[in-house]
């Protein structure tokens, strides 16, 4: 019987189509090292996404693949994960201890866009990356209450403040800084630095991805964060109502104009299923978000039910992923946590850190 090519590894390898990544892992440069010892064949798959929840069912169809050559005795498959630093706007500085930033927003308030976008930097710290969350609404900052937290940020130096830490999850947001019913009357120059103070002047722990819960709208702080903050990737939340689905397009428009990349939209609310008697029934329309995508040619991540659990958990200050990680909701979360960090993995990546200072001395 003839021993077991390398060639013949990589060919079966490119029959299993990462459902992330949307290509095999051979043409996404996923395949760092493929071993062949007579019958024994060990293979090192390195993803740019954290897959905590996938990485066993995508190892399984590689083994099955694999295993399925003719010699092939063993097969031992090694998925880890490894998150680069990816491009932003042109121009932007990087914020410190920060790789990547992904910028929720939805065109109007009452869509549920800060669940959401609480529940998504728990599910990428569910799927095994280092998560945190900025919450930009200055003016309604919720962000606290969801998290259960009411901390005031420690300064060690004080310059700077140190993340809230809640669920291994980071976070900052101005309600950590001020009385939970005391209003911001403040005017938008103001709140944009306060904005990038928060951003700047926090000491991120060597965060993957930093999401940045926007207030609804395509105002001062929407600007702000495309001029002056390095953001690698937008989403967009939405109900399929007719209403919010007008706004929702008006912000991927403002994305589109100021180049940053809407990785894709999250149609949140898409069905109610009644706790009573299990009836299903579209109370804000049908399918809404998914034409929007497509009208666009941007993903559609994933939709979310209309849900008092979602909701109660929140307001109790324990989002879903949390509350029942291994509930239906949970796991859609970290379905579109991953199908979100998949799509980024393929964005260009910035190497200006990996060049080495060149410095001129005298001698």
């Amino acid at each position: 019987m003839a021993d077991v090519s390398q060639l013949q590894v990589e060919t079966a390898l490119k029959e299993v189509i990462d459902p992330y990544l949307e290509q095999d892992l051979v043409s996404a440069k996923a395949i760092k090292d493929i071993r062949v010892d007579g019958g024994q064949v060990t293979v090192d798959v390195v993803l740019g996404y954290p897959a905590k929840g996938s990485r066993d069912a995508l190892a399984a169809k590689l083994q099955e693949k694999v295993r399925a050559i003719p010699g092939v005795k063993d097969v031992k498959i090694q998925i880890d994960s490894k998150i680069a630093v990816h491009g932003v706007q042109k121009g932007v500085k990087p914020i410190a201890g920060v790789k990547n930033i992904i910028a929720v927003a939805s065109g109007k308030g009452g869509v549920g866009k800060s669940t959401t976008a609480v529940n998504l930097a728990l599910a990428l710290s569910a799927e095994g990356a280092r998560a945190a969350i900025l919450d930009a609404d200055i003016y309604g900052p919720s962000q606290p209450r969801m998290l259960g937290s009411h901390s005031k940020p420690e300064s060690k130096d004080g310059r700077s403040m140190e993340p809230i830490l809640s669920y291994h999850l980071q976070s900052m947001s101005i309600g950590y800084l001020i009385d939970e019913e005391t209003p911001m009357i403040w005017r938008g120059p103001m709140v944009t630095q306060a904005l990038e103070q928060l951003l700047r002047d926090t000491n991120w722990d060597d965060v993957d991805y930093l999401v940045v819960d926007l207030p609804p709208g395509t105002g001062d702080i929407q600007l702000t964060l495309a001029q002056k903050v390095p953001v690698t990737g937008a989403v967009i939340v939405t109900t399929p109502q007719d209403i919010a689905l007008l706004d929702a397009r008006k912000g991927l428009k403002m994305f589109e104009k100021v180049e940053i990349p809407v990785v894709g939209i999250i149609e949140n609310m898409s069905t109610h299923i009644c706790s009573q008697c299990g009836h299903e029934e579209h109370i804000f329309g049908a399918g809404g978000g998914l034409r929007m995508a497509e009208q666009y040619e941007v993903d559609f991540l994933g939709a979310l039910p209309l849900d008092l659990h979602i909701r109660a958990d929140a307001d109790s200050g324990r989002p879903t992923v949390v509350a029942d990680p291994d509930g239906r909701i949970a796991q859609i979360y970290r379905e579109i946590a991953r199908r979100i960090a998949g799509k980024m993995s393929l964005m260009k990546k910035d190497f200006s850190t990996k060049f080495p200072n060149i410095v001129i001395q005298n001698t």
